[in-house]
């Protein structure tokens, strides 16, 4: 990665710019802009966030903001209402205040004499969210977006529910919320700071219970989720993701559904593409210079056309959860749907078809078909804690998040397997299956992954699928099942960019349990499958078309590490009780601010358990603690949570501590309990 610290315009930066809003609330905004920018204005860029400018999102900002403004935009980032030095209170995530606030904000900047009146908006995960949602408003001044990490359906693509499955994390991410929203404003910058952080505390909410009682895609979901009407869209959006986190499927779904945009996808984490992992990490700024060059300052550079999908196609690799790079090549389509894609069907057939009566594996379960499948009749019934290394939903780094060898998970799968290759077989886009299953259960779910199978039988995830079986009418209209009958369902897998070397085989395998990445059926059921097939999207092969820029920042935040931080991730089997856990800690430290002074820190301790045979021993427990000190003055806040469940409701409780020095000044606990309609 280049450091570059000259650009053409030079910046001047106001840490704390206040926006105040129609109804009287002050946000907090951190500024850089050329320094002449009054006397010739300049296009505005905006990132709006809940996750601190002061300290949460500082060092990430500093590498990028002053990088765009220094190629001549005024680059705002904002906390929004609630969060770190700004005012009033946060309710949930993309409220209608929340948009509301955005779309203010947006006509404010466009206002302001060192503007030009075009305004772009920009952000990774919930500012990837916030600003496709933003855009749907149509805000008049809003002229372009770049949205990283993001989904166009909060209920099919997002952290709570996939396929209709109630996602673990969505318990995950509500304790990270509790824990996230209750740090106090920087006292440097407001004297009020104590009694806006007690107004906060008070009035924090416990969001996982909400978001886990709302099991059918209603209105809740519909609000944010841009796919309900893709023709609101007027703007342009450069659309990114990685195929190591959760949200890939974004960028087809733009792509396909928003006329002038584009995509890239990467090998990346949870993060922005010029720092993420697994590299290659690409020029993500300089990508960024030429949408907004193009979109808001007029440049005739090409960026239209561009083309439409660039992706970055994974070569057949040893498994490895935490691996720095990742062999492969980019990709680069004209149009998506690419017209170099067709599609492949393999048929679901029984062991016996097969010369030898066996898998490869030895395990006489079934194979993936060249002709229509023949008939099967298998049960799934895995065990509880099968899942244990399909990783994080979205990974933040090198801390063994990413899948790991998932040969364990298919010895006590129920897996067809493919002919060994005798070419390599590239696949672009999204794998759909359909099968004609049946559960003894009312309720139910069964997972697949699509694995890349080595000849020493190391087995790689290239993409997963999960389907909640009461959704088998429409995730508006879940209903139970009928136990004994059989259902047809068709649902697709994530997307992905893969090469499959010769040598090599394919692998589908099914399961019943995901554990943690799935919270459990009610009861361990047996679904019955009795047909299937898969459809693959075949690409006709290429070599490399796209040479992204090398990744440059802006020069990186000054700071001291005041304390060192730790990581572990490990999984356990208690041999007497045959209870599985997965635990996970990280200890971020403590690091010094050395602009403003600020000392901040985090750590969090995740325990997963379940015992193979009984899905209602499910437990989660995290607690994370937020510190932050200047001087004398110091806080603290620490949140508990834990989920668990019967047959026939969720559980989860949580606890909010607040201390200044050493005195606890907030205390507040949660317990609620959600009935299990259809999860």
């Amino acid at each position: 990665m280049t450091i570059r610290t000259e650009f053409p315009f030079a910046i001047v930066e106001d840490p704390d710019m206040g926006i105040v809003l129609s109804d009287g609330c002050r946000l907090s905004a951190r500024v850089w802009m050329p320094k002449d920018a009054v006397k010739a204005p300049v296009p505005a860029v905006l990132e709006y966030i809940p996750y601190r400018k002061r300290d949460g999102t500082l060092p990430r900002d500093e590498m990028m903001h002053p990088y765009v403004a220094g190629h001549g935009y005024a680059c705002i980032r904002v906390d929004m209402r609630g969060n770190g030095d700004s005012e009033g209170l946060m309710t949930d995530e993309y409220t209608r205040q929340e948009l509301s606030d955005a779309v203010e904000v947006i006509a404010w900047l466009a206002r302001q004499p060192w503007c030009s009146g075009q305004v772009g908006m920009m952000g990774k995960s919930w500012g990837g969210f916030n600003c496709l949602q933003t855009a749907y408003l149509q805000p008049p001044a809003l002229k372009a977006v770049i949205s990283v990490c993001s989904t166009t359906d909060r209920f099919a693509d997002d952290i709570h529910y996939r396929g209709g499955c109630l996602l673990g994390e969505n318990f995950g991410w509500g304790a990270v919320m509790l824990s996230y929203s209750s740090r106090p404003p920087d006292p440097a910058l407001r004297a009020d700071w104590r009694e806006m952080w007690l107004e906060r505390l008070e009035a924090e909410p416990w969001l996982a219970p909400r978001w886990a009682a709302l099991q059918e895609r209603g209105a809740y979901w519909q609000h944010g989720s841009i796919c309900e009407d893709y023709a609101r869209m007027q703007v342009p959006v450069l659309i990114w993701g990685g195929w190591a986190d959760s949200y890939m499927n974004t960028v087809a779904a733009i792509v396909e559904n928003l006329p002038g945009s584009k995509g890239i996808v990467g090998p990346w984490v949870h993060q922005y593409p010029h720092t993420a992992v697994p590299g290659p990490a690409i020029g993500f700024l300089q990508e960024a210079v030429r949408w907004w060059d193009r979109w808001l300052k007029g440049k005739a550079n090409g960026a239209e056309n561009d083309p439409a999908y660039r992706a970055y196609m994974l070569h057949s690799e040893a498994p490895d959860a935490s691996p720095k790079h990742r062999a492969g090549h980019w990709v680069a389509e004209t149009a998506w749907p690419s017209p170099r894609v067709t599609r492949k069907v393999l048929g679901l057939s029984p062991a016996t078809q097969r010369a030898g009566g066996a898998t490869p594996s030895g395990r006489p379960v079934g194979y993936l078909s060249q002709e229509e499948g023949g008939a099967i009749s298998c049960q799934i019934a895995t065990p509880q804690h099968l899942g244990m290394n399909a990783g994080e939903f979205f990974p933040m780094g090198l801390n063994a998040e990413m899948p790991g060898d998932q040969r364990g998970d298919d010895a006590v799968s129920v897996c067809f397997d493919g002919d060994v290759l005798t070419a390599p077989l590239e696949l672009l886009g999204a794998a759909r299956l359909t099968i004609n299953v049946s559960s003894d259960k009312p309720l139910g779910f069964v997972v697949v992954r699509l694995c890349d199978v080595g000849p020493d039988g190391a087995s790689v995830r290239i993409a997963h699928g999960m389907f909640n079986l009461c959704h088998r009418t429409g995730a508006a209209t879940p209903q139970a099942l009928v136990p004994g009958q059989t259902v047809a369902v068709t649902f697709d897998l994530d997307q992905m960019a893969y090469r499959v070397a010769a040598g090599h085989r394919l692998r589908l395998a099914f399961s019943n349990s995901y554990w943690p990445f799935v919270w459990p059926s009610p009861e361990a059921g047996v679904l019955t499958l009795t047909g299937g097939q898969l459809d693959l999207p075949v690409h006709q092969g290429t070599t490399a078309e796209w040479t992204p820029p090398a990744a440059e920042t802006a020069t990186p935040w000054a700071h001291r590490v005041v304390r060192k931080g730790s990581s572990a991730r490990r999984i356990e089997t208690d041999l007497l009780s045959g209870t599985h856990r997965l635990i996970v800690h990280e200890d971020g430290g403590d690091v010094e601010n050395l602009t403003h002074g600020l000392i901040s820190g985090e750590s969090l301790d995740e325990l997963w358990e379940i015992d193979a045979a009984d899905p209602t021993s499910a437990r989660a427990h995290h607690v994370w603690e937020q510190r932050l000190s200047r001087g004398d003055w110091a806080v603290r806040t620490k949140a508990e949570a834990e989920m668990t469940c019967t047959a026939t409701h969720l559980r989860m409780t949580a606890r909010l501590t607040a201390w200044e020095g050493d005195e606890v000044i907030f205390e507040r606990a949660w317990d609620d309990q959600v009935a299990r309609r259809f999860v």
